[in-house]
Formats: structure tokens, C-alpha cells, sequence
């Protein structure tokens, strides 16, 4: 009876964390694509994406496809999968679990990674050049040149013509994109050993032990 009761303790312990998991990940992977959508439309304007005039982090989509679908997908099997119940089925799930953590955790990493180079490089935008008004990246560091707009806030309303206020349209929404792809991260991973933990000491683990009551 106690070993059947610390089974049920470890079962219950994975689900809920999955469980809880499952249900917080969800607002952020919204919030990821809405980030991501903004970022394809400055000023809310299609144009600037139909005419090609939209960062290409942006244009990129890991808010989109990674922190965004495929985060949703993830958090939508860790809470069913909190629900199963059986050895088998048990032992079956926390196996995809493990594998959807991983995919998950993988996603979530590339769109924080792209997010923090689409930070520190800069929107592309319409700017003066020394030929005259052209698109490009000008506020992107270079040796030669200054070391980062993200610590110089007068180059940010003198440089880029259109769209209107792209730099801070880009730096709060790639850093909220940023962060919460980076807090996605840290919850898949430790998803990935709360799976492994339900993999290992879940049901059935204790069935071949020898209870006292039997010696």
C-alpha cells in the first residue's frame, strides 16, 4: 500500500506539472505571434511587407511557426497527456512528452536567438544614404561606425524616414518576443526532465519490487 501510494504521488506530481506547464505556455506562444505579426506590419500597413520592406528577423516568422504553432501544439499534448491513465498508456505519453518538450524547447530557442539578433541589428527602414533616401539597415553596429543604436537613443527618431517610429516599434516588440521565447525555453526544459522523471518512476516502476508484506 505505501509503494502503490508513492506511485500515485510521482504520477500526480508529473501530471499537474504538465499540466501547469501545458496551460502557461499557451498566452505566451499568443503573445509570440502577435509580436511577430506586428513586427510584419509597421504603422499596421500591409505595403511595407508586399513590397518587401520589413526585417527579415521579422520576416522569419520564429514567433510565427516556433514560439508561436508549434509551442501551442506542445502545450496543448501536455495537458491531455496529464489526464492519461494506465502503465502502459502512462509510460507511452511521457515518451512523447519527452519528445514534444525537446521540439518545443528547440522552437522556443531559435526564436529568442532570432529575436535578440533582430534586437542588435536593427530595423530596415528608409533612410539617407550618402546616394540619397534607400532602404537598408543603417543603425546595424560596425566596427568602423557606431557600436550600437540600442545604446545611443538619439539615433533612434533621427535616422530611419519610414516607417515612423520603427525603432521603438521594433525594440519593445522583439524584446517581448525575446524574452517570453527565453522564459518558453526554461519551461521546456524543465519539461523535458519532469518527462523523463514520469518515464522513469511512473506507473509500473515499483511492480516488480518485492513489498514487505510478502517476504
Amino acid at each position: 500500500m505505501e509503494l502503490d501510494h508513492h506511485q500515485l504521488l510521482i504520477t500526480m506530481c508529473v501530471s499537474r506539472c504538465l499540466r501547469c506547464v501545458g496551460m502557461f505556455l499557451v498566452p505566451t506562444a499568443i503573445i509570440c505571434i502577435l509580436s511577430n505579426t506586428l513586427l510584419l506590419l509597421p504603422e499596421f500597413n500591409i505595403h511595407f511587407l508586399l513590397d518587401g520592406h520589413v526585417t527579415r528577423e521579422a520576416i522569419w516568422g520564429t514567433g510565427l511557426w516556433g514560439s508561436g504553432f508549434l509551442v501551442l501544439l506542445g502545450a496543448r499534448s501536455f495537458v491531455q497527456s496529464s489526464k492519461t491513465r494506465g502503465c502502459c498508456a502512462f509510460r507511452s505519453q511521457m515518451l512523447c512528452q519527452m519528445l514534444y518538450s525537446c521540439v518545443c524547447l528547440l522552437a522556443a530557442a531559435s526564436c529568442c536567438l532570432v529575436s535578440g539578433i533582430g534586437l542588435s541589428r536593427g530595423p530596415l527602414c528608409l533612410y539617407n544614404s550618402t546616394s540619397g533616401p534607400s532602404w537598408g539597415v543603417p543603425l546595424e553596429p560596425l566596427p568602423n561606425r557606431h557600436g550600437g543604436y540600442l545604446y545611443n537613443r538619439t539615433l533612434w527618431s533621427g535616422v530611419c524616414l519610414q516607417p515612423r517610429a520603427v525603432v521603438q516599434w521594433n525594440v519593445v516588440l522583439f524584446s517581448v518576443m525575446g524574452v517570453v521565447s527565453g522564459l518558453q525555453s526554461l519551461l521546456c526544459a524543465a519539461n523535458v526532465f519532469n518527462s523523463l522523471l514520469g518515464l522513469i518512476l511512473g506507473h509500473g516502476f515499483f511492480q516488480n519490487k518485492v513489498s514487505p508484506g510478502s517476504i
